[in-house]
């Protein structure tokens, strides 16, 4: 959605309820771990970013992250966790496979 309709505010929920989310390739376990699979969309538009959009991209996340977080924001660099997440989402459409997101 940042991509198509960039903005520096949350979307509102009606608009954020109309967009493919990532699926849960399991569900949330008791241990908290959990694996989404990113629609093959958001995995394209990743992989074809330019480096302006991914720095404009990340500059957004890091004002809403302020806006809603204040102090307690991230020291991740979160143009370079970007560029990560860009390298693997390039590959997997050089491969014909997947995006996924692991958490725990």
């Amino acid at each position: 959605m940042d991509f198509e309709e960039p903005s520096a505010e949350a979307p509102p929920v009606e608009q954020l309820l109309g967009w493919a989310w990532p699926e849960w390739v399991t569900a949330p376990l008791n241990d908290g771990v959990e694996v989404f699979a990113l629609p093959q969309r958001l995995t394209g538009a990743l992989a074809n970013a330019s480096s302006a959009e991914l720095e404009e991209l990340a500059g957004r996340w890091t004002t809403r992250v302020r806006s809603e977080d204040g102090d307690d924001m991230t020291d991740d660099d979160l143009l370079a966790v970007l560029q990560g997440v860009v390298r693997l989402a390039a590959s997997a459409v050089d491969t014909g496979g997947g995006l996924y997101s692991w958490s725990s």
